[in-house]
């Protein structure tokens, strides 16, 4: 006997992954990775002081 599908289900599940992509794709937006390279490291000494 096959299963009845569940829709509302699957609709749901579909919305809820999508909703969690685009929350981590909008918290990855606002914080910039950081590029160890670039970033200035404590004991550098800027010239002249």
């Amino acid at each position: 006997m096959a299963r009845k599908p569940n829709y509302d289900f699957e609709r749901r599940e579909r919305e809820r992954l999508k909703a969690l992509k685009a929350a981590a794709r909008a918290e990855a937006k606002l914080k910039p990775p950081v590029d160890e390279a670039q970033a200035p490291s404590p004991d550098d000494e800027t010239p002249g002081h």
